[in-house]
């Protein structure tokens, strides 16, 4: 039998493990066993020589990713059991029946018990996206077990690893099938054009499905400003919503071509109109028409280190956006920052509304949609933080 090495934390530092967190930092470990490479699995031992803990070792700040708890064998039935349960879930809550909406996130890492890997359905095309080397390394068991638990509903898979782990490792393509460059999915009705090679993420912001349907519900006769709107999804749901005007501005033009293709695709002609420009220069600009602002920036803080940079500009666009917005206004802002905590992004939009002298109330608090879901034991996991303000 295959000898597992075995990572020892110092005296103390086993008692994240005990409360059940799926990390193990580098500074925790005391020693490591054998000749362990990154993906390679590992057991976690106490100081006394007690296995706690079963995961992926990388040579990193996170060292483990805890994949279960105790001494584990990880094999086929393993991951045969997780990506089961992970299906399972998303069959309860409707995903698979729904005839308005045929893409969605399928394993969602730490909420899945499943740290290093994101897999999400694309209206048969299921997208793997790696975190992780141990992860990308078991590729070829996923494709099996997702063609045996999804059947015909099953297309194609693609990787889209190449941008989350070190060079070399991966390359961005289809290991299971072949289909189109782009791909056609359906989101609470709207058609959207999907791009596996080039999109972000795994090539659509799945996560805000349930904000941009909320955003719907009061779009009527409203005209809209959807900010780093990249492929439109927000500006669909407004339309739909039967908004008067919608703008979206993003600085990539790839991203505004392909939003203007998105709206062609759903009206013949749509109170619409695409801006490629830099958002905090176009805010500049605008005058106080808008009845609704949408701020759905990228992670202006990719980690800790870059904590306060990140809420600093943050701060800047929610200011900005809260002295042009019209009075009686919604004010939809977001952070996607792991590093920010909800905390830190309610005391930068505190921050910007007193900058910008204006009344805000906190309509509701928007987090990311519920085929994300987040594990008690990793609060982490709850990475998109939003907020809908009401502006006098």
């Amino acid at each position: 039998m295959e000898h597992t090495p075995t990572l020892t934390l110092k005296p103390g530092k086993e008692k994240s493990l005990l409360r059940r967190h799926p990390w193990v930092f580098s500074g925790a470990v005391q020693k490591i066993d054998g000749d362990t490479q990154n993906g390679d699995i590992v057991h976690i031992g106490d100081s006394h020589g007690n296995i706690l803990a079963t995961g992926h070792f990388q040579n990193s700040s996170i060292m483990v990713k805890v994949l279960d708890f105790g001494e584990t064998t990880i094999d086929r039935a393993f991951w045969q059991q997780r990506i089961a349960s992970a299906v399972d879930y998303r069959r309860r809550l409707g995903f698979f029946d729904n005839a308005d909406t045929n893409v969605f996130r399928l394993v969602n890492a730490e909420g899945d018990r499943m740290p290093g890997l994101v897999a999400d359905y694309y209206a048969g095309i299921v997208v793997l996206q790696a975190h992780s080397e141990g992860m990308h390394r078991e590729f070829g068991t996923f494709v099996e077990i997702l063609r045996n638990l999804l059947g015909d509903r099953l297309k194609a898979v693609f990787d889209k690893s190449a941008a989350t782990l070190p060079d070399g490792i991966s390359t961005d393509g289809y290991i299971f099938g072949q289909e189109p460059e782009e791909w056609e999915v359906l989101e609470d009705g709207n058609r959207f054009v999907i791009n596996f090679f080039e999109g972000q993420k795994t090539g659509f912001f799945i996560d805000q499905r349930e904000n941009r349907h909320l955003l719907r519900t009061l779009s009527q006769d409203k005209r809209v400003l959807n900010t780093f709107g990249y492929t439109g999804g927000f500006s669909l749901a407004a339309l739909h919503g039967g908004a008067q005007y919608v703008e979206t501005v993003d600085i990539s033009k790839k991203a505004i071509a392909l939003c203007d293709r998105n709206v062609a695709l759903n009206f013949a002609d749509a109170p619409h109109r695409g801006v490629a420009a830099d958002v905090l220069q176009y805010l500049d600009q605008i005058d106080n028409s808008f009845d609704i602002i949408v701020l759905d920036p990228p992670a202006f803080a990719k980690n800790h280190r870059s904590l306060q940079q990140g809420l600093k500009g943050y701060k800047n666009i929610n200011q900005k956006a809260l002295e042009k917005i019209k009075t009686g206004g919604l004010l939809f802002t977001f952070s996607c920052s792991q590093a920010v905590s909800r905390d830190d992004f309610q005391t930068m939009v505190f921050t910007a509304a007193a900058n910008a002298r204006r009344n805000v109330r906190i309509v509701k608090q928007l987090p990311h949609a519920t085929d994300h879901p987040v594990s008690i034991y990793h609060p982490e996991g709850e990475y998109l933080k939003g907020l809908l303000l009401y502006v006098e």
